[in-house]
């Protein structure tokens, strides 16, 4: 794939990632059993993803022990009607930490969300138990399609045209 084919997936991936404000996140307990859950998220220019998730919710607690999180932004099944399989979505690999209220970057990080999300966020903002995680990606893979999946690097400046999806997929040539 020549060097401009992989600038052009950059460009769809950047593109597609700024149009959802949402990720589903899958985390693993201390015993190893998967769950699968959903947050609003922003990004920073540095590529990782922010979440801002309640104590009361399993995602928190497993990402608080095992500092681990995979997050999904999909396209709409209603975009991907004629073939569900073939679904575009991008994958973040991620480690989980957690940013104290403490750390000016907390701050920082709830103008970015009181930005994309407004009312609705200043309302949680205030509660207690709620925690901000930085997802710091350590594989994204974009898929547009059958045979279409990408590596980038997580500021989504480079791809590579990888066979398959599992982490270190070689790349396709």
């Amino acid at each position: 794939m020549t060097e401009e084919k992989l600038g052009q997936v950059v460009i769809r991936a950047r593109k597609f990632l700024i149009a959802r404000r949402a990720v589903f996140l899958a985390t693993v307990n201390d015993i190893r059993i998967p769950m699968a859950s959903h947050a609003p998220f922003v990004r920073d220019d540095e590529g990782d993803l922010f979440v801002y998730t309640s104590a009361l919710s399993q995602h928190t607690k497993n990402m608080n022990d095992t500092h681990r999180a995979s997050a999904i932004a999909a396209d709409d099944e209603s975009s991907s009607e004629d073939n569900l399989f073939a679904r575009v979505r991008i994958t973040f690999s991620c480690t989980a930490e957690v940013v104290e209220r403490s750390n000016p970057e907390w701050l920082r990080k709830m103008r970015l969300f009181s930005a994309a999300f407004g009312e609705p966020f200043e309302e949680i903002r205030q509660l207690g138990d709620f925690t901000l995680f930085r997802l710091r990606p350590i594989e994204v893979v974009y898929v547009e399609g059958f045979g279409q999946a990408y590596r980038l690097d997580k500021k989504l400046t480079k791809s590579i045209h990888v066979r398959g999806t599992q982490p270190g997929a070689e790349a396709h040539r």
